[in-house]
């Protein structure tokens, strides 16, 4: 197969998917609460079914550590500029500061990641966003929760932490891959069936996620210079970045392998995370129409962006 029928062929599902959930909208073929339940159906069984077995499978390093530390530390600072930069504008989103950090890994990376270079790659992208899971959880959420209601006590964030079935996965990979059980797991009689069910849920993911995306995209033309700002700003730090880090710390400090340059750029042309919303509270019809605005306009710029750049890099 020549260079241009693979990257058609690895990229047009991805459209085709997306297309098909635009049009189970349209045309009222599902209903909205069905949505929702394939999202839950994703969220906690089929998602968490992936990382678990790419964290099971995949050589952790120690340089993975240095990643974890300045993704972390990077989703931070782009929270803080975000402050810095609606106090010094003036901005009138309160919301303003949530839209400028953070990357929606779990309903765009893993699919657009997986989608273009094979659901046996995930661990590159896994390993890449482990940095970014911590801050979700227990620092973004904690400032959604403060800014709906006030919520300042820690046990209620480390509960919602270990609850997750993200989080389960992605700890119990580890700790099983570290105590050498993926041949174990693998080989012996109904534990192996176990993986084989989790590899069967895995499947699931892709086409779930995109087509629940594609559902979800709307348009409000009038409001796409107000949500332009957001993903202006972002882009225009965010992918000089990827490069730069890309240069100067996976490939030249830490030695890493090429895809992990791939994952870094994927993660960071991600819109914010689509769980704002769901933490805001009621009452504020204009606020909540911006951020859907910003998610959903975001999440198009991010699938074309997405293309081009696969267009350019077509394999691992």
């Amino acid at each position: 197969m020549d260079q241009t029928a693979l990257i058609i062929n690895r990229v047009l599902p991805i459209f085709l998917l997306l297309g098909l959930g635009f049009w189970l909208r349209r045309s009222q073929f599902i209903a909205d609460s069905t949505v929702e339940d394939l999202r839950k159906l994703v969220v906690n069984l089929a998602m968490p079914s992936v990382l678990f077995l790419s964290f099971l499978t995949i050589e952790l390093q120690p340089a993975y550590l240095v990643v974890f530390v300045l993704i972390f530390a990077l989703c931070v600072g782009l929270f803080a500029l975000g402050s810095a930069l609606r106090r010094r504008a003036g901005a009138q989103h309160p919301y303003f500061p949530f839209l400028m950090t953070g990357f929606e890994y779990g309903m765009l990376g893993v699919s657009l990641f997986g989608g273009a270079y094979g659901l046996d790659k995930i661990g590159y992208i896994a390993v890449v966003d482990l940095g970014h899971e911590l801050f979700i959880w227990f620092v973004f959420l904690a400032l959604l929760l403060m800014r709906r209601d006030g919520l300042r006590q820690p046990s209620a964030l480390v509960g919602a932490f270990v609850r997750s079935p993200v989080i389960i996965a992605v700890v119990s990979g580890i700790v099983l891959n570290l105590l050498g059980g993926r041949a174990f797991l693998y080989d012996t009689a109904v534990l192996g069936g176990v993986v084989g069910t989790l590899q069967f849920l895995s499947a699931l993911t892709i086409p779930l996620i995109l087509m629940i995306v594609g559902y979800g995209i709307k348009f409000d033309r009038d409001a796409v210079r107000e949500a332009g700002l957001v993903i202006g700003l972002r882009l225009a730090l965010l992918i000089p970045l990827a490069l730069i880090i890309n240069a100067v710390v996976i490939r030249g400090l830490l030695k890493l392998e090429a895809p992990f340059e791939i994952a870094l750029f994927t993660l960071f042309i991600l819109p914010p995370p689509f769980i704002i919303p769901l933490y805001m509270p009621p009452g504020m019809p204009d606020e909540r129409r911006y951020v859907n605005n910003v998610l959903m306009l975001y999440t198009v710029a991010t699938i074309i962006i997405f293309a081009i750049y696969f267009v350019l890099n077509p394999t691992l």
